[in-house]
């Protein structure tokens, strides 16, 4: 039997997934949860091979429960089931340690087969899941490649930049002249696509290049 714990603030929604569920011969419902405090205590007793978890939820929320269930529970794997399509939580919980990411919408069938490949480790994502996931790989690789052309020195100066320093201040401390600092600026303007130093400083510090 696949052993599934509940995660939902609406008794009303945990009543429904336990009437459809429980009609699979294959799946129980070991335990239920109203947010993810509450799961994570559950987790840690139950220790259930899934964990279908919401994602808005009062107090602790689904994204937050997805990392605190895990560390409470390591061997079960988390199936998020939202109302709606969470633009702006589909990576934080996928990043969280969530398997699967589906919509209350799924039928009940597919739901039960999410439940089963959830089980033997499979994941199941929603289209729109899938495709935010893709595009931060994409980012990610086009992250890469602007790193890579930027050479050593005009890290350097990114660095510098970031922290303040004007070209004058860059210069002395690079032991360069103030021309070859603009130089390198001009550079780095070009090769990121972007159009001050402004802009070069929020890019290195968003992306950890600096403190």
């Amino acid at each position: 039997m696949i052993r599934v714990m509940l995660v939902d603030d609406h008794g009303m929604v945990r009543e429904g997934l336990k009437y459809y569920l429980e009609v699979e011969d294959d799946i129980e419902v070991a335990g239920e949860a109203a947010d993810g405090g509450e799961a994570a205590l559950l987790a840690g007793k139950l220790n259930p091979d899934v964990i279908l978890m919401d994602l808005i939820m009062p107090d602790v929320d689904g994204v937050e429960g997805t990392r605190f269930c895990l560390e409470a529970s390591p061997g079960s794997k988390v199936v998020v089931l939202t109302s709606k399509a969470e633009d702006d939580l589909v990576l934080p919980a996928v990043r969280a340690g969530a398997l699967s990411y589906l919509l209350k919408d799924v039928s009940a069938s597919e739901l039960a087969n999410a439940i089963r490949s959830a089980a033997s480790g499979k994941p199941t994502l929603h289209p729109m899941a899938a495709s935010k996931m893709m595009q931060e790989m994409q980012a990610g690789k086009k992250e890469k490649e602007e790193r890579k052309q930027i050479s050593p020195r005009e890290m350097e100066v990114l660095h510098l930049i970031a922290r303040g320093f004007s070209n004058r201040k860059i210069a002395e401390d690079l032991y360069i002249s103030e021309r070859t600092v603009k130089t390198h600026v001009t550079h780095l303007l070009e090769k990121l696509d972007l159009h001050d130093r402004t802009q070069l400083a929020i890019y290195a510090i968003n992306n950890k290049l600096v403190e």
